[in-house]
């Protein structure tokens, strides 16, 4: 994530900030706070970080940071963010979130009432009406009132949820800077992109995401290992060691394959109330959303359902899609919050600009455009006012094309069927976590369908979640999808590829659409993943849908699936074009 700069910088105006200082001006306090959470009394570890010369006639605001999931304050981002921002000038307070490193009680996934309640007593320290356990007091953090000191947050992944969870039930978060993390963690463990309610949520379980959510699920009940501790409050029982119970439920009714209607929708509900679609109402704390488009895990919809639903509901919001996520990505000069080279990134210099706006209070400091998005064809980013809406529509023809008008279309049917092995590949989602090898992404002959374009004459941008309207016969499906247990429905994967002249393809950020479609009587529209790509010229643009992918949970049964396509019955694909 070093390199050459991405962009023009972006032009801050108001008073001057200092860049970064060296060490010895700052020191680092190890603190403990005993806090109560989920019924239990645990103990919280943290470092604090004071810039010299910051008392009480001399007051700073603070930044509050935890760590990604299986992190802790000492890993190489979480204590970097301490050490960034208390030599820019604030007072840092990284900690260890609930159930990892060395702070106690279970892992509830960010849940608000505990999670965020803990972060909340943590803000009670830097208001200065809360001691650590040692006796240590903030009494030097600039304060918007008694009790109310100026203090942002910023974070990735399990470290961006907590701050939606903690501005949900403390009003006195000031700012929040949220990287890489999700919307709904029901979409993101068993994301079903068909027929959605609002934003990323649907009412039909969706296709369990088994490699990603057990990676987590091992790395949480590892931590006996991992963070060797006695701590009691850290253990839950011997079927459930470090997970709160309705967690564990939730990942096991996932991994049975099995969905009857009465525990799916109590999985849905859990996994919903400890997500920010749950609270995003309550959140009034300045927001910028920093996503990352090679993300396979939270993808560039989790950030959008949430940016459009803060920004609907009268909170300053601002979004930034990023290269890098936990799919990786990482391309020259991008931030990078280990190297703190928060100057030199174009991500990192908003995330100053935003607290110097909403901590400093530098009232005419410019925060830079609502979206913008890094583009690989290019020296840096794109900027708008909005997220690109829909705005070309392409038709699925009967002889596999992919034609600019109805008319164009030639009447036809195709089939494919599912194996009970999966025969498509996307990626492996846990390579980059133990170095497992990764193969290309693939599709086996007679398992899929694909339709592709002609060559483009021009070059096509797309810059964001492309849409599918689909009809498919399914006979066998249809006479099992009623049977109470949604496991029944009928699985499918729509993806987009980028094929080159000689007939290399490329799965755009290895990133597939999982759908459980909901009635196969009906057509249904399926919402792919955010992409930022361009097409260029003498390329053609295939879009898929197979019936398996190795990352995910499959079809119970073998259930062959056929399209028929007519001029004036056929599927569309619609994508957010923004040049080309």
């Amino acid at each position: 994530m070093a390199g050459a700069a991405l962009a023009a910088p972006l032009v801050l105006t108001g008073a001057a900030r200092a860049t970064a200082a060296e060490p010895s001006q700052y020191t680092v306090t190890p603190l403990k706070f005993t806090l109560r959470a989920g019924g239990r009394s645990c103990t919280v570890d943290a470092d604090l970080y004071r810039p010299a010369g910051v008392d009480a006639q001399h007051p700073a605001p603070a930044v509050l940071a935890t760590n990604g999931f299986g992190g802790s304050k000492s890993d190489g981002t979480t204590d970097a963010i301490g050490k960034a921002f208390a030599s820019r000038g604030y007072v840092g307070l990284v900690y260890s979130g609930l159930g990892f490193g060395k702070s106690g009680c279970l892992i509830t996934l960010d849940d608000p009432a505990i999670d965020g309640r803990a972060a909340s007593g943590l803000v009670d320290f830097l208001a200065g009406t809360r001691a650590a356990d040692d006796g240590t007091k903030a009494d030097y953090v600039t304060e918007d009132g008694a009790g109310d000191p100026r203090v942002g947050m910023i974070g990735g992944s399990y470290g961006g949820a907590v701050q939606m969870a903690t501005a949900a039930v403390d009003r006195r978060v000031d700012a929040l800077v949220p990287l890489i993390t999700w919307n709904d963690l029901a979409y993101a463990l068993a994301p079903n992109n068909a027929g959605t309610r609002e934003g990323v949520s649907s009412d039909t379980a969706g296709v369990f995401k088994w490699q990603w959510t057990n990676g987590f699920y091992l790395m949480g009940e590892g931590q006996t290992i991992l963070n060797a501790s006695l701590d009691p409050s850290r253990f839950n029982n011997l079927t459930c060691l470090h997970f709160a119970t309705r967690a564990c439920d939730t990942i096991r009714l996932l991994n049975s394959g099995r969905f009857p209607a009465d525990r799916t929708t109590e999985m849905l509900d859990y996994a919903r109330s400890v997500s920010p679609v749950d609270h995003l109402g309550k959140v009034k704390a300045p927001t910028l959303l920093v996503q990352g488009q090679a993300d396979s895990l939270f993808n560039l919809n989790e950030a959008t359902a949430t940016y459009e639903t803060l920004k609907a509901r009268g909170t300053t919001t601002k979004m930034i899609w990023q290269a890098w996520g936990h799919s990786g990505g990482q391309v020259p000069g991008e931030l990078d919050l280990g190297k703190g080279n928060l100057e030199t990134s174009y991500v990192g210099q908003r995330v100053l600009a935003w607290f110097d706006r909403y901590l400093q209070h530098r009232r005419n400091t410019d925060t830079g455009p609502d979206f913008a998005y890094y583009r690989d064809w290019r020296s840096g980013y794109g900027t708008a006012d909005s997220v690109p809406a829909l705005s070309r529509k392409l038709y699925l023809s009967g002889d596999g094309k992919l034609v600019d008008n109805r008319s164009k279309v030639a009447r036809g049917s195709r089939q494919y069927v599912n194996w009970p092995v999966p025969t498509s590949h996307s990626e492996n989602s846990l390579a980059g976590l133990i170095g497992l090898p990764d193969p290309k992404p693939y599709d086996t002959k007679g398992t899929y369908l694909g339709w592709s374009s002609a060559p483009l004459t021009s070059p096509l941008d797309v810059v964001g979640a492309p849409k599918a309207t689909l009809k498919v016969v399914s006979p066998k499906t249809e006479r099992v999808q009623n049977s109470g247990d949604a496991a029944d429905r009928l699985v499918l994967f729509a993806k987009v590829y980028d094929v080159a002249p000689d007939g290399g393809r490329t799965l755009v950020n290895r990133l597939v659409s999982p759908v459980r479609v909901p009635d196969v009587t009906r057509s249904f529209t399926v919402q792919l993943p955010g992409i930022v790509h361009r097409y260029e010229a003498g390329h053609r643009l295939e879009f898929v849908i197979a019936a398996s992918d190795s990352a995910y949970a499959g079809n119970r049964g073998i259930k062959p699936v056929t399209v028929v396509s007519a001029p004036q019955d056929t599927g569309v694909l619609e994508l957010p074009v923004v040049g080309g």
